[in-house]
């Protein structure tokens, strides 16, 4: 069998790939950006221009056994992107056909976040756990959930999407998948750069968000008037985190996981969030699960946790008719 694997994790904003070996060591990594090009075919052009450079420079071109890919709503079972919400390409998608085509590498795809689960489970946070949720707070809100120690896709590939459980039944926000309400619309970086926008329309305290452009703020820019003690931002990370927590203490009576871990930007943002978050989860928990389910930070830096988790996929990867 050859030595390594790639794994690709495609996000709404970067696509980060990487060079795996047997152990779950990332040789070496590197990114583009995912929304450069409208056509997919271009896309898949460059990621194969700088996937080659970097095999090439770490003598790897000869020593992929396969390919595994996280990307959103794709499926496991098909190898197909069914519907983009954050990525304006057309769907459904034969994506992993269409990069085994091209690299006439072997792939497999799944669920971004599911990758990230995946992860981890083997490098990460959750080794030894059998029963956990993993939950990824960037562009948008993906998570995995793991049961008795397995993944949980569903009999159609497409179980566990959290983000798109309802928080706000009555005049919820426009989710970008076509609903209202959602969770991804309230906690993902794009939900608290709309909150920050809402609150700074509304209500007439001083904040230094107010010196930016209204419809260029972003959930870093929220952060960073947070930590420097600006109190309307602060205010916008307590109704975020109460608003996970809520989501956290319904998602504990579904699958009683042993921890919710999180895993992105937005995760990083320290007490900010994570005191609301954890206040809100136990004052909204059933009584049999208080005190009973950890929060975690992933343990993965940066992209690690989606790259190893898809990776992964790669020594399992069936090749396409034809291929070697």
């Amino acid at each position: 069998m050859k030595p390594y694997v790639l794994g690709i994790d495609i996000g709404g904003t970067n696509t980060v790939f990487g060079i795996v070996d047997a152990r779950g060591v990332v040789i070496a990594s590197s990114s583009i950006k995912t929304l450069k090009h409208a056509d997919v075919k271009d896309y898949i052009d460059e990621l194969y221009e700088n996937v080659m450079r970097l095999l090439e420079a770490n003598d790897a071109v000869e020593k992929i056994h396969g390919i595994g890919i996280g990307a959103p709503n794709a499926n496991y079972y098909t190898g197909m992107i069914e519907k983009l919400v954050n990525i304006p390409w057309p769907t459904p998608l034969p994506f992993a056909q269409m990069v085994s085509e091209k690299f006439g590498i072997p792939v497999a795809i799944t669920n971004d976040a599911n990758a990230a689960a995946i992860g981890e489970m083997t490098y990460g946070a959750a080794r030894g756990m059998k029963n956990f949720i993993m939950i990824t707070l960037g562009t948008g809100v993906g998570s995995g959930i793991v049961i008795n120690g397995q993944l949980v896709y569903g009999h159609d590939g497409f179980a566990g999407e959290l983000g798109h459980t309802i928080m706000k039944r009555n005049n919820g926000r426009l989710c970008g998948c076509g609903r209202t309400g959602c969770l991804e619309a309230y906690c993902s970086a794009t939900g608290v750069a709309r909150t920050a926008r809402e609150f700074l329309e509304v209500r007439n305290e001083p904040s230094a968000l107010r010196n930016i452009p209204v419809e260029s703020i972003t959930s870093k820019d929220v952060y960073d008037a947070a930590v420097n003690g600006d109190r309307l931002a602060a205010e916008i990370f307590e109704y975020t985190g109460n608003i996970l927590g809520e989501a956290f203490a319904d998602f504990t009576v579904f699958s009683s996981p042993e921890a919710i871990i999180l895993f992105g930007g937005l995760a990083k943002s320290g007490d900010l969030l994570m005191r609301p978050l954890k206040e809100s989860m136990e004052k909204n928990m059933m009584n049999m699960f208080k005190g009973k389910v950890k929060v975690l930070l992933s343990e993965l830096k940066e992209a690690d946790a989606a790259v190893l988790g898809a990776s992964a996929l790669g020594w399992e990867a069936k090749p396409l008719p034809g291929q070697a």
